[in-house]
Protein backbone atom coordinates (compact mmCIF):
# COMPACT_ATOMS: atom_id res chain seq x y z
CA UNK A 1 0.00 0.00 0.00
CA UNK A 2 1.24 3.49 -0.84
CA UNK A 3 0.00 6.83 0.41
CA UNK A 4 1.21 10.35 0.94
CA UNK A 5 2.13 10.43 4.61
CA UNK A 6 3.42 13.99 5.08
CA UNK A 7 3.22 17.33 3.30
CA UNK A 8 5.71 20.02 4.32
CA UNK A 9 4.34 23.40 5.29
CA UNK A 10 6.98 26.10 5.69
CA UNK A 11 6.32 28.26 8.77
CA UNK A 12 7.94 31.21 10.55
CA UNK A 13 7.85 29.76 14.04
CA UNK A 14 7.28 26.23 15.32
CA UNK A 15 5.38 27.14 18.47
CA UNK A 16 2.97 29.64 16.89
CA UNK A 17 2.26 27.14 14.11
CA UNK A 18 1.64 24.35 16.62
CA UNK A 19 -0.76 26.60 18.55
CA UNK A 20 -2.69 27.53 15.41
CA UNK A 21 -3.03 24.02 14.05
CA UNK A 22 -3.87 22.40 17.39
CA UNK A 23 -6.00 25.12 18.97
CA UNK A 24 -7.69 26.89 16.04
CA UNK A 25 -8.00 23.94 13.66
CA UNK A 26 -8.21 21.14 16.22
CA UNK A 27 -5.29 19.12 14.86
CA UNK A 28 -3.33 16.73 17.05
CA UNK A 29 0.37 17.21 17.73
CA UNK A 30 1.81 13.87 16.62
CA UNK A 31 5.54 14.60 16.98
CA UNK A 32 7.78 17.38 18.23
CA UNK A 33 11.40 16.29 18.43
CA UNK A 34 14.63 18.29 18.39
CA UNK A 35 17.13 17.61 15.61
CA UNK A 36 20.90 17.88 15.74
CA UNK A 37 20.96 20.98 13.51
CA UNK A 38 18.79 22.96 15.94
CA UNK A 39 15.59 22.49 13.97
CA UNK A 40 12.65 20.39 15.13
CA UNK A 41 10.66 17.56 13.57
CA UNK A 42 7.09 18.79 14.11
CA UNK A 43 4.13 16.83 12.76
CA UNK A 44 0.45 17.72 13.20
CA UNK A 45 -2.48 15.73 11.90
CA UNK A 46 -6.17 16.49 11.63
CA UNK A 47 -7.55 13.14 12.72
CA UNK A 48 -6.73 9.82 14.28
CA UNK A 49 -3.05 8.94 14.49
CA UNK A 50 -1.78 7.65 11.17
CA UNK A 51 -5.20 7.72 9.53
CA UNK A 52 -4.32 10.16 6.76
CA UNK A 53 -1.90 12.74 5.49
CA UNK A 54 -0.20 14.85 8.17
CA UNK A 55 1.65 18.17 7.99
CA UNK A 56 5.35 18.50 8.66
CA UNK A 57 5.77 22.04 10.04
CA UNK A 58 9.21 23.16 8.86
CA UNK A 59 10.69 26.46 10.02
CA UNK A 60 11.89 28.50 7.06
CA UNK A 61 15.64 28.65 6.50
CA UNK A 62 17.06 31.43 4.36
CA UNK A 63 15.40 34.15 2.31
CA UNK A 64 14.04 31.84 -0.39
CA UNK A 65 12.07 29.74 2.09
CA UNK A 66 10.98 32.77 4.15
CA UNK A 67 9.53 34.28 0.96
CA UNK A 68 7.33 31.19 0.51
CA UNK A 69 5.78 31.29 4.00
CA UNK A 70 2.08 31.91 3.47
CA UNK A 71 2.28 31.60 -0.31
CA UNK A 72 3.32 28.02 -0.91
CA UNK A 73 0.80 27.54 -3.72
CA UNK A 74 0.90 30.93 -5.45
CA UNK A 75 -2.36 32.16 -3.90
CA UNK A 76 -4.40 29.09 -4.84
CA UNK A 77 -6.19 26.87 -2.38
CA UNK A 78 -3.52 24.29 -1.69
CA UNK A 79 -4.91 22.36 1.26
CA UNK A 80 -8.24 20.62 1.72
CA UNK A 81 -9.57 19.84 5.18
CA UNK A 82 -12.45 17.38 5.02
CA UNK A 83 -15.04 17.29 7.78
CA UNK A 84 -18.07 15.15 8.57
CA UNK A 85 -19.88 18.16 10.13
CA UNK A 86 -19.27 21.43 8.31
CA UNK A 87 -21.48 23.58 10.56
CA UNK A 88 -19.78 22.34 13.74
CA UNK A 89 -16.23 22.84 12.47
CA UNK A 90 -16.97 26.15 10.76
CA UNK A 91 -18.47 27.57 13.96
CA UNK A 92 -15.60 26.26 16.11
CA UNK A 93 -12.99 27.68 13.74
CA UNK A 94 -14.72 31.09 13.61
CA UNK A 95 -14.83 31.18 17.40
CA UNK A 96 -11.09 30.39 17.45
CA UNK A 97 -10.38 33.39 15.20
CA UNK A 98 -9.81 31.60 11.90
CA UNK A 99 -10.28 33.97 8.93
CA UNK A 100 -12.73 32.74 6.32
CA UNK A 101 -12.51 34.48 2.94
CA UNK A 102 -16.08 33.69 1.95
CA UNK A 103 -19.41 32.54 3.27
CA UNK A 104 -20.08 28.79 3.16
CA UNK A 105 -21.46 27.66 -0.18
CA UNK A 106 -23.11 24.51 -1.42
CA UNK A 107 -21.58 22.94 -4.50
CA UNK A 108 -22.40 19.63 -6.25
CA UNK A 109 -19.36 18.10 -4.52
CA UNK A 110 -20.27 19.35 -1.02
CA UNK A 111 -20.37 22.30 1.39
CA UNK A 112 -17.22 24.41 1.28
CA UNK A 113 -15.64 27.67 2.42
CA UNK A 114 -12.12 28.99 1.88
CA UNK A 115 -10.11 30.02 4.94
CA UNK A 116 -6.56 31.17 5.62
CA UNK A 117 -4.07 29.69 8.02
CA UNK A 118 -2.07 32.02 10.27
CA UNK A 119 0.39 32.76 7.45
CA UNK A 120 -2.13 33.30 4.65
CA UNK A 121 -2.08 29.90 2.93
CA UNK A 122 -5.53 29.15 1.53
CA UNK A 123 -7.46 26.08 2.61
CA UNK A 124 -10.88 24.62 1.83
CA UNK A 125 -13.00 23.42 4.71
CA UNK A 126 -15.06 20.83 2.90
CA UNK A 127 -17.85 18.45 3.81
CA UNK A 128 -18.11 16.16 0.78
CA UNK A 129 -21.58 15.47 -0.62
Amino acid sequence: MRRIALVTLVVDDYDEAIRFYTEALGFRLAEDAPREDGSRWVVVEPGTAGAGTALLLARAKGETQRARVGDQTGGRVGFFLHTDDFARDHARMLAAGVTFLEEPRHEPYGTVAVFQDLYGNRWDLLQPA
